[in-house]
């Protein structure tokens, strides 16, 4: 029986191949040849990372607090303790990156064939992101020196402890999410951030602000 042999396509100046002619193939590269608007193209590992992330940050904080709750209900020592001011605006601050940082989202949506005013925008509002997350660590620090100037140290009494554990792993979560932003800021630099990256950052950064909320609320009503 005899055998067909199709001829091989042929190789492009970028070294790809081209199947935009012959044999009924599609061509995946841009039009414009622009190799960045198809960077990062799996989506599933990003998608099933940021989520497992978020799962065991989630099961973590939901044990902290479980043991809150039994270590309240069963102790004699428990004194509740006021909470700093400051976790108050504290809140805002947080609450406004993930805004400034959706403003990011809407600038780039389209990236990279945004126009480059756009992405210089974006960028901004990325670094805004990032300095009012500083700014939340900051605020946090300084909750913790109240208390400390109140004489509520970390092995004080149990609600004091409960409080610089919750807030304290937060906090480190959150510079995660600062690491996260300044490695989407370092690749948009260099024209090579892919959009499963942003997404995973986005997603993560605003997860740290509903985590937030809820510890707020959690520390409000037990301690």
């Amino acid at each position: 029986m005899a055998t067909s042999l199709h001829e091989p396509p042929p190789i492009n100046a970028r070294g790809l191949a081209d199947y935009s002619g012959n044999g009924g193939g599609r061509n995946f590269l841009p039009a414009d040849g622009d190799l960045r608007a198809v960077q990062d193209y799996p989506l599933a590992p990003a998608k099933t990372g940021i989520w497992v992330a978020l799962a065991a940050i989630t099961m973590s904080f939901a044990a902290l607090t479980s043991a809150l709750v039994v270590r309240q209900g069963s102790a004699m020592d428990w004194h509740h303790i006021p909470l700093p001011s400051i976790l108050y605006l504290n809140t805002l601050v947080l609450l406004a990156s993930s805004g400034t940082l959706e403003l990011a989202r809407r600038r780039l949506a389209r990236y990279p064939r945004k126009l480059e005013s756009q992405i210089a925008v974006g960028m901004r509002w990325l670094v805004i992101t990032a300095s009012l997350g500083l700014l939340f660590v900051a605020g946090q620090y300084v909750a913790w020196l109240r208390l400390k100037s109140e004489g509520l140290y970390l092995a004080t009494n149990p609600s004091s402890s409960f409080f610089y554990v919750f807030t304290g792993v937060h906090a480190v979560h959150v510079l995660g999410g600062l690491w996260g932003l300044a490695y989407v800021i370092s690749k948009l630099k260099r024209s090579m951030l892919g959009r499963n990256t942003f997404v995973a950052a986005s997603q993560y950064w605003h997860f740290m602000g509903i985590l937030w909320l809820y510890l707020l609320f959690v520390l409000w009503m037990k301690l």
